[in-house]
């Protein structure tokens, strides 16, 4: 595993994984829970230790139930939740209760890095909600704390108030979207971009060039796609429910793309 230094010193591992549907029944978003934690206890397993959650995903406690019975050290995992902002912001007490509950259901006394999940539009609110994260960093509850699905405008609204620079930036990022000006403004602002949907966006001709790429190097499309994206520093939460395919997402570290494999997954 490669692990990447934020801008706090804090590390976290380049490969996650992804859960907004880990738990729940016919492994569909919007369904209720089925009461297991198959698909955390298989990630563990293949040697996940990154967790990306949230709680509009529903499913905190299915992660840190997980955690919990597989023995291993909590210090050991590096857990992303995010602030449900995405009906908007209720106010300092709507925050801290939220943030209570999240590590009640994570069944931690502290988050490795906390995101507020979508930008609104009210800039004294969001500011309001940045401080508030900037108080459970100091106190020590969040390690680092961050944004997701936020634009460079967005991203300047924290800027202009902040005493914490945000730490990460969770973003759109695949073959339909790279986002590359985005990863640039990120990266220029000391703020690492972490991709969520990494694997998605590819057409039936994009398709065939990452096969064939990946055909080359004895690799699957999905691990070509990850391997670009970290080549270029990004951090990646890759999903999947089944046994293989989460293990060769981690199995990513033992080649290299070509300069010209590179410029031919860019053109995608």
């Amino acid at each position: 595993m490669i692990y990447v230094k934020l801008n706090n010193g804090v590390e976290i591992p380049i490969v996650g994984c992804g859960t907004n549907t880990f738990g729940k029944i016919n492994n569909n978003y919007n369904e209720a829970l089925r009461g297991d934690t198959a698909e955390v206890d298989m990630a563990i397993n293949n040697g996940y230790r990154h967790f990306d959650t949230a709680q509009l995903y529903r499913n905190e406690e299915i992660l840190g139930e997980g955690i919990k019975k597989s023995g291993i050290a909590r210090e050991d995992f590096f857990i992303t939740t995010k602030l449900n902002t995405i009906a908007g912001y209720y106010g300092k007490d709507w925050v801290q209760t939220e943030i209570e509950k999240s590590l009640d259901k994570l069944k931690t006394d502290y988050v490795d890095l906390f995101l507020i999940h979508r930008p609104w539009d009210n800039p004294e609110e969001m500011t309001e909600a940045w401080s508030l994260l900037e108080e459970f960093y100091n106190d020590g509850i969040f390690k680092a704390i961050g944004v997701s699905n936020f634009a460079a405008e967005d991203l300047r609204v924290i800027f202009d108030s902040c005493t914490v620079k945000p730490a990460v930036s969770q973003i759109e990022s695949h073959a339909g979207l790279w986002n590359d000006d985005l990863i640039s403004y990120n990266t220029d602002n000391d703020i690492r971009t972490t991709a969520w949907s990494p694997l998605k966006g590819l057409t039936e001709y994009s398709g065939l060039v990452v096969d064939e790429i990946g055909d080359k190097h004895g690799k699957t499309f999905a691990q070509v796609i990850l391997r670009y994206q970290i080549e270029r520093g990004v951090i990646v939460i890759p999903k999947s429910h089944n046994k293989e395919r989460q293990a060769q997402s981690l199995d990513i570290f033992d080649f290299e793309l070509s300069c010209d494999d590179r410029e031919r997954i860019m053109r995608l």
